[in-house]
């Protein structure tokens, strides 16, 4: 999470001009006057009539990868092409967003580092859900923020670690893993971090004693932990919160831009995205 522009669809619409008529309301007016419409009004008629069609057919692609609770597939594989065998928190908050604007939306799941490649290339698409950084400030456009993480040091069980304060944290060795923005501002502040470069070994390092603190997400922590053999963990001190957003191509038109926001705004507004956060037990 701290961790696409193919040649564009042409879509082709055959219209016969009669079918048009007839869903104007013409065919019986003319039927019965005689009267025929110019063929100027005819071929105005037909470019809004199509202009309309495409501007309906237009599309969007998110992107996202597998980090429970926030994005996730239904059954667990790291990939997914249709947006009904995902799920999450960020992802059913994208879904809700998607029903207010008038795009078509298509919701992948794979690795970060794809989805952000092909999203940093290609207007019409995105990412989610991800922090806005002054690294990524400019490759993109911002929707939200929709939802935040908490940054959270876990424990195993019975340590009796206590933490008042991050600053108590740095007496212990810490478990992180590489290019995770969490164990970069660790390192970056002093911290004696210790990185692998799988997050999914830390919480059996930690129940080992090879740590003696996890940096994770509050709510993917205990996720992660559970997918690495049931392993229990205590979170004894969440020290930062981050706020997520959609991140949008900056090719993208701003008029899509701006209604993804606007459906945003209003969706923050009326509670919609507060209770999708409250099923996650935020």
């Amino acid at each position: 999470m701290q961790r696409v522009q193919s040649a564009p669809q042409i879509i082709q619409t055959t219209v016969s001009l009669p079918s048009i008529h007839h869903r104007l309301g013409w065919h019986n007016q003319h039927q019965h006057s005689g009267d025929v419409p110019s063929m100027k009004k005819l071929f105005a008629i037909t470019v809004m009539f199509l202009a309309c069609h495409v501007q309906a057919a237009e599309k969007l692609y998110f992107f996202t990868e597998q980090f429970p609770p926030y994005h996730m597939t239904l059954d667990g594989s790291l990939f997914a092409h249709n947006a009904e065998d995902i799920t999450g928190l960020c992802t059913q908050m994208v879904k809700r967003l998607a029903q207010e604007v008038p795009y078509e939306v298509k919701i992948k799941l794979r690795n970060w580092s794809s989805g952000l490649d092909r999203v940093k290339r290609k207007a019409n698409h995105g990412i989610f859900c991800t922090v806005r950084n002054e690294e990524r400030e400019n490759w993109f456009e911002w929707v939200g923020p929709l939802t935040n993480t908490g940054w959270a040091l876990f424990a195993k069980p019975g340590s009796g670690i206590k933490l008042d304060s991050l600053a108590d944290a740095k007496q212990y060795e810490i478990g992180g893993y590489k290019d995770d923005v969490r164990t970069k501002y660790l390192q970056d502040n002093g911290f004696n971090v210790s990185v692998i470069t799988e997050d999914a070994l830390n919480p059996r390092r930690l129940e080992l004693g090879q740590i003696d603190l996890w940096i994770s997400d509050e709510l993917v922590g205990p996720y992660t932990a559970s997918d690495a053999g049931d392993i229990d963990v205590e979170n004894v001190l969440t020290f930062k919160t981050v706020p997520l957003y959609l991140a949008i191509n900056k090719d993208t038109d701003k008029k899509i831009v701006e209604a993804l926001q606007k459906a945003a705004r209003k969706l923050m507004e009326d509670g919609s995205f507060r209770s999708i956060e409250n099923i996650y037990g935020r």
